[in-house]
Parts: structure tokens; sequence; C-alpha cells
């Protein structure tokens, strides 16, 4: 299977999030993903939260990076579904900033501060690594997968976190009550 990879530069600016977005959803529709999957549209809601946090949290530029499957090379699918090969979409959207990601709490009438957890609810996986003198957010999206509403506790949060698990406790949802913000 083909893998299409390509990369959009990010000016610090808060319109560079809807410029994204249109920039994902014209990449999307050349590429083995209908747009009219579900997946199509979680891809741009990742998008979006993944950049918006660049732009606002950094205030400088960033790189929004997007892995997509191509068309599998025959007509048979590999994990034996009718057409359709298992594949898997990176986001990766790298700064400048050192900083890691860290949590925050935010009351329940607060619009901002969500963006991390909603990765975590939407993504397969996610995580983030340092990437030159900044660091590297990334999220996959496996398209074979019947995504399962699971909880992050303890046990099963990012290890990717910086600070480990310690900071959850008592069975307590890893994200209940916390909002993140990446920086």
């Amino acid at each position: 299977m083909q893998v299409l990879q390509v990369q959009l530069e990010i000016r610090p600016d808060p319109a560079e999030v809807g410029r994204a977005r249109r920039w994902v959803r014209s990449r999307i529709a050349g590429s083995a993903i209908r747009v009219d999957e579900p997946l199509a549209e979680t891809l741009i809601l990742l998008v979006s939260e993944l950049v918006t946090n660049a732009v606002v949290h950094t205030g400088s530029p960033a790189v929004l990076r997007l892995s997509l499957p191509g068309a599998a090379p025959d007509a048979g699918a590999v994990d034996g579904t009718s057409g359709q090969a298992p594949a898997t979409v990176r986001l990766e959207v790298a700064d400048t900033s050192a900083r890691p990601p860290r949590p925050r709490c935010v009351d329940n009438d607060e619009t901002g501060g969500r963006g991390l957890a909603l990765v975590d609810g939407l993504a397969d996986r996610w995580g983030w690594s340092p990437e030159g003198a900044g660091k590297r957010i990334w999220c996959e999206v496996d398209r074979s997968s019947a995504h399962s509403a699971t909880t992050t506790t303890c046990e099963t949060a990012p290890a990717t976190y910086e600070g480990g698990t310690g900071a959850y406790c008592a069975g307590k949802s890893a994200y209940e009550d916390l909002a993140y913000e990446a920086v």
C-alpha cells in the first residue's frame, strides 16, 4: 500500500486553523479515504485541535504533517473485508516550543482548554516527543478500527505524557476534570 506524506507550514495566526482544515480536506479528497467517511471528519477535527494548540500557545510557526493511506495495490483487501485495506492515518504538528503538553484545570463553563482531551478521545494513539529545539505532537487513527469509546484511566494513560501516570489517582479517568494545552 502506498502512503502519501504531505506537510503544510503554519503561520502563528489563528486564521491558519481554518486554512489547515481546508488543506486537509483537499488532501483527503485525493486519497483512499472517502470524504463521506466518519474518518474524514474525525481527521479534520483532530487537525483543528492540534493546529489550534500550536498557534494559540506557542505564537511561533509550526508544521502540519499528514500521512494518508493510498489505494490498496489489488482489489482484495488485506484485512479480509471487501475493498478496504487496513491503514493508519498519522497527523503531526511540530512547533518550536520545547515545553511539553501539561494538564490544566478548566471550569465547566469555559469554552477552551479541552483540545488534547478531544484528541485522546478521538485518536487511537497520540503522544509527543522532542524535535529539534521544539516538539512534535502526533496522533494516529486506524482506518479499519471500530474506535471504541474507552475511558483512559491511571493504568492506560499515555506513556508519552511527561510525568507519567502518577498524576492520576484512585481509578479516576486520566482526563476527568482536566484539560490539556500543547505549549
